[in-house]
Order: C-alpha cells, then structure tokens, then sequence
C-alpha cells in the first residue's frame, strides 16, 4: 500500500515513422470499510408461545414463532478483486452482539462462511442474521432462559485488514430492540350491510423482515355486535360469512408494517345484523410499548364502526289510481346497496319483506330490483285488477272475474310466493278502495306508501266548435277508468246524431296509446248520404251532439248508477257574434248618396252605415240609428229591417230633420231583430253638425 505501478511500451514506428515509448501507471491503497444494519430500530422477537391471537378464538390460539430477520451490510473495495464475478468477504470479520446494560452476548455471527458480494463489483457484502427470542438463553452473560427485550442494543463490528491509511482498525453499527403500540383502522366509519370494509393494522412489531411482505390471521381480531360475538379468521365459526380478501392481514409492501384486508360486512352472523347495528373491532396488542418483552403486558386496541341505517321510502306514481290502473313503485333504499358493482333486489327475503295490498286482497312478499348498478333506488309495478263490472253498458262484463289467485294469501302453500315481482304483480280492487305498499328495511322499522283508488267522472268533447257539411268531426273522451288493460289500447261505443237524423250512429272510440284513457273517434258527415257505420247525414246549421254513458262513477254514485254526457258541435262556418252583419262607414248624404260636410236647419238628410254578412247563410237584422243632441238627449230614433243573404253587402239609410242647430252625435245599431236586441255588430258613431 502506497506504492506506484507502472507499464511502458515501446513503439517501434508511430504514425509518423519514429520510435517512440507510451506508458501509463497507477497507485496501490487501501480503502476504508463500512457495516450497517439495515434498520436502526428492530421489533422484538417473539417465541411460538408468546403472541397469543384474539381471546375469542378457539384452537390454536398463538402465532408461530417471530424471530426478527436482520441483514448486514458491508461495503469494502479490498474484497472487490473481480470486476465480473460475485466476490466473498470472510464471516470471521464480523462480530455481533447484544448488550442490556453490562450484560453482554458472546458473537452471534456463524464462524464458517462468507460473506457474498450483492452484485459484481459494488464492493457491498451482504449478511442475512436471524434473531430469535431466545437466542440469548444459552449465553453465559444473560440469565438462563433468557429472551431478547425491548431496550436491548445490538452491536456489529467489522474488522478491516487495512484502512485508507494502510492500518488495520474495526468499524461498526449498532440498532436497538423496541416494542410500539398497534393501530386499527377502517376506511369509513358507516357501512352498508353486503358493502365491502378495508381494515387497516398498524403494527410495526409484526414487520420482522425488512425485505419481505409479510402476512397474519385474522384471528387477532374480535367482532362484537348483536349478531354475534367472535374472532375473524380460522378459528372463527363465521369465516366465511367476513369473505376476506385475502384471508389474512397481508402488508402493504416491504417493510411498511401496515397490514390490510378487505371483508365484506355479513348481513348475518347466527342472527342478522340491524341497520344501525354497532359493531366493536378489537385487537390485543401483547407487546406495547413500555412492556419489556412480547407477552409480559397486553393492550386492547379498539375501534368501532356501525352498518348504515339512512332508512327508506316508499313512492308511488301516482296519488289517486283507477280500479285497473298499472301501479309503479319506487323504494329508496340506500341500505341495501349490497353491491355497488351489481343490480341488487329487495323484498324476496323474510328479513326485508314488501307487502302490497289493497282493502280485500294483498300480495305478502314482493320483490323490486335496483334501477342500476350502485344506485339504491328499487323499482317495480303492480296491475290492478278491477272487479267484476260491466264499465261500458252493453249488458257484458268488460271484467269478468278476479283471478283466484288473488283473492287470498299470495303463497302457493310450498313457502314460495305466487308473485315475486316486480313486474308479475296483480291485485283486484273495488270502486272505491286504498293501496298500500309496505316494506320492513330493517327489524321493526317499516316505511309505507299509500294512495286512493277512485273512478272517475268522464267527459266528452268535439275537438272543434264547427265542421264544414262535408267534412269530418273528431269525438273525444277522457275517462281514465275505460282503460281496462293499462298494456293495450281499448275502445267501446259512444252515440253520436245531428239535427238531420236523431237516430244517429254508434261511433268506436278508440285509445290514443297504452293506459291513457283518452278515446278518440272520427265521424264522416254527408250531406246527400244516408248514416251508416261513422257516416253520419247533416245539413247547414245543424246541431250534431256526441254522448257517452259513463256507468263507473264516484261517490256518491253507486256501481247501479250510470251517467249520460254529452257535447255539441255546429256544422257549417261558424262566425263570432258580433261579426255577423258588422256595419262600418256610418256617414251623412243627401237624397242622391253624396255625403256631407255640413247640415242646415230644416234639411232632410239621409244616416247610412255599410252592412255585410260574411256567413254562409241568410241573416236577418234591424238596423236602427239614435240621434242626441249636445246634452245627450235623444232628438231622433228610428229603425228599419230587413235579410241579408250569404256574403251580401247592403247599405240601409235613415231619413233625419234636424230643427235645430248644434252638434249632433248618430249612432248606428245592427240587432237581430228590434224584439231581439243581441247584436250583430260593434255600435259605429258620427258627430253631425246643423247650421
């Protein structure tokens, strides 16, 4: 060490032809070694008897023994004599201890063996030292029986042959033994029953090796509720019931000393479990920190948590349905969310039944599927039935009879239900009757919806006020009780005449779509034809009238009961009153019609208004003309009347004197007729003034 090592050699021609001599060299040392633990705190092992699992747990109720697993490195360049291959460091040079006190062990490295390089030419030598509890008891510094402790220091010493100086000298690195208290945690605090939990313990006495991802039983952990009262692992009678994913606690990574498991929560441990339930998870910690070894002390560790208990509701489409109504449930139940990854169904256990019933007959257990996948919302539909009925009047039963089935329990005697839902279910009803669905979300907690069951009184309408003499006519009624089949599209007859033939026809009114209890019927009308099938013989101005017999009334009628409603339509055009015979241009002229500017005293004048009947049709008036002075008081009123046929114009005038001078108010009437004074036209003014 400290000496040069040189290589000359001699070219006899270079590039340029000359003899010439290259050389290169290099110094001999020594280099300095290191060792060190791979962790500066260590657990305390323990021995197979000493780390007992939960209490609750039956059998074998310890852990195999856990001797801590310590890897020593040594990193020194004078053992890296080969760049390519794995290079070895002699044992002999390493000297472990474990000291308490003065209390000192004798060298706890094998005496035989090396050493082994971690990769070709890192000059890093690696160590792997198992430390079990009792590796202490047979030396002759510690008592006998001896175990390893919390507080104990290990020491390793390596002796290097040479430093960077050249000298020999020793180096070393020493870590100590401890004991820490555990942690247990959940991912929430609130869990739906069938929900999965993430069960989190913290244990850094468990991470006895530093390379290796470790695993223990689930047995360390006690489960105490209502339902049942028990460990979680192996030795537990409801293993299976957790369904741990893995089965046991396994580590996080290497060397976190967190171990996790996921377990679904049951909805029965020998009895079922309550929304609401409080469930206690413990775990015994026998080594805290300030015990001196594994299984001197112990410490309950606890944490609770509780299935989820947001409760329920029951909604029903509709406040008030008809006797053959389709009704369509909606329960919000988020508890039973089992599986956010799957369509879940509520109701087809005796835990969480649906009750759907009517006044006499009642469904026991139905079943509602989730509207999707993690939504907690529970869908489903009941038909009603109705009863037996004849709803249009022909002397027929449009309902004939309730099936047997649902008069009475909806079980079919072999413990299975007739109806399990959630689409099968059928329920006869009365006229006047109540729905009630019910459904037990948890023990002795039961939401309920509810609604009327009532008929209707029907109505009936001409979709226009008026209908050309050759057109057709669109007959409407609205009864939502003539819907009998809410999955098909049903019709009965109404009785539709006119003016020209009281005998009329019977029209089919037919509905819009599946359960909307709209009828729609179309009537042809014919002015030359007779009435047959929807052709129905009608003339100009004839009056044609739709009625419908509606026998499904509400109280306080009876089912005996029936009602006639009727609607009417004109045929031909239709004009607004005061459009009849409107009159415009009220104006002054002479005998000859030339209007005038100014009137005198004494001078015959003529009052004249425009008259026109835009109808298709004669009509009839009275045209009559008021005259008052500046005061407002009448001087003149006259009148005249007449016809006026389909779109003719006219212009009647009245003869007027004045007497005196003064200004002048006339005001033109157009009356049916002077006994009948409904107007056929807004009154039109003029200011006339008499010189």
């Amino acid at each position: 060490t400290g000496t040069d090592i040189e290589v000359n050699y001699n070219d006899f021609r270079d590039g340029s032809g000359n003899t010439i001599e290259v050389g290169d060299g290099a110094s001999i040392r020594a280099n300095t070694g290191s060792v060190s633990f791979d962790r500066s705190v260590y657990p305390v092992p323990f021995a197979a008897s000493e780390y007992e699992v939960h209490e609750t747990a039956t059998g074998t109720t310890y852990l195999p023994a856990g001797p801590v697993q310590m890897h020593i490195r040594v990193t020194d360049a004078d053992y890296d004599v080969s760049a390519v291959g794995e290079d070895t460091l002699p044992i002999n040079k390493l000297d472990v201890k474990i000291t308490r006190g003065s209390l000192a062990s004798a060298n706890l490295a094998a005496t035989s063996g090396n050493l082994l390089e971690t990769a070709p030419d890192s000059a890093v030598f690696e160590y792997d030292l198992e430390i079990a509890s009792g590796v202490l008891s047979s030396s002759g510094t510690f008592p006998s029986g001896a175990q390893v402790q919390q507080g104990d220091i290990i020491t390793v010493t390596y002796s290097d042959p040479q430093d960077a100086s050249g000298e020999a000298q020793t180096v070393t690195d020493s870590s100590s033994f401890d004991l820490r208290n555990g942690v247990l945690q959940s991912d929430k605090s609130v869990y739906l029953i069938g929900s999965d939990m993430i069960l989190t313990l913290i244990e850094p006495d468990f991470d006895l090796d530093n390379d290796e991802t470790e695993s223990y039983t689930l047995d360390l952990i006690e489960w105490d509720s209502d339902a049942a009262e028990d460990s979680m692992g192996p030795l537990s009678t409801y293993t299976a019931n957790f369904d741990p994913e893995p089965s046991e606690f396994r580590e996080t990574g290497d060397s976190t000393g967190i171990f996790q498991v996921v377990i679904e929560i049951p909805d029965s441990l020998g009895e079922g479990l309550d929304r609401g339930e409080q469930i206690d998870l413990e775990y015994t910690d026998e080594g805290p920190a300030g015990a001196d070894y594994v299984g001197q002390e112990d410490e309950d560790i606890g944490l609770t948590v509780y299935t989820s208990n947001f409760g329920a509701t029951v909604e029903l489409d509709q406040k008030v349905y008809t006797w053959t109504d389709k009704v369509y449930i909606t329960i919000v139940a988020p508890d039973h969310n089992f599986d956010s990854g799957l369509v879940d169904n509520i109701g087809e256990t005796a835990s969480d039944p649906i009750k759907v019933s009517t006044r006499g007959n009642e469904i026991d257990r139905y079943q509602l599927v989730e509207s999707g996948a993690d939504t907690g919302i529970f869908i489903g539909e009941v038909t009603l039935a109705g009863f037996t009925h004849d709803a249009d009047g022909d002397g027929t039963n449009d309902i004939d009879a309730t099936p047997a089935a649902l008069t009475s329990d909806s079980y079919d005697g072999d413990g299975t239900p007739a109806q399990t839902g959630p689409t099968e279910g059928t329920l006869a009803t009365t006229d006047n009757d109540g729905l009630t669905v019910s459904f037990e979300f948890s023990e002795d907690e039961t939401v309920v919806g509810s609604a009327l069951i009532r008929w209707n009184i029907g109505e009936v309408q001409w979709l226009e006020a008026s209908y050309p003499a050759s057109g057709t006519g669109v007959v409407r009624v609205i009864d939502a009780d003539m819907s009998l089949d809410p999955e098909s599209v049903d019709n009965f007859d109404v009785d539709i005449w006119s003016d020209s033939d009281a005998g009329g026809i019977d029209l089919t009114v037919t509905e819009t779509n599946e359960a909307t209890g709209i009828f729609e019927g179309t009537v042809f009308f014919t002015t030359s034809n007779d009435s047959s099938g929807h052709r129905l013989r009608v003339a100009e101005g004839d009056t044609v009238t739709a009625e419908y017999e509606d026998n499904t009334l509400p109280d306080p009628y009876t089912t005996a009961d029936e009602l006639d409603i009727t609607a009417t339509s004109l045929i031909g055009t239709v004009v607004p009153p005061l459009e009849r015979a409107p009159a415009a241009n009220l104006r002054t002229v002479d005998a000859f019609g030339n209007s005038l500017n100014a009137v005198s005293v004494d001078q015959q004048v003529q009052l004249t208004a425009d008259l026109a009947n835009g109808q298709d049709r004669e009509q009839a008036f009275a045209y009559l003309v008021q005259v008052q002075d500046g005061d407002g008081v009448t001087v003149s009123l006259a009148w005249i009347t007449g016809s006026l046929s389909s779109g003719q114009s006219f212009s009647p005038a009245l003869s007027w004197i004045p007497t005196e001078s003064g200004s002048y108010t006339a005001t033109a009437f157009v009356w049916e007729s002077v006994d009948n004074p409904t107007a056929l036209s807004p009154p039109v003014s003029t200011t006339i003034t008499v010189q």
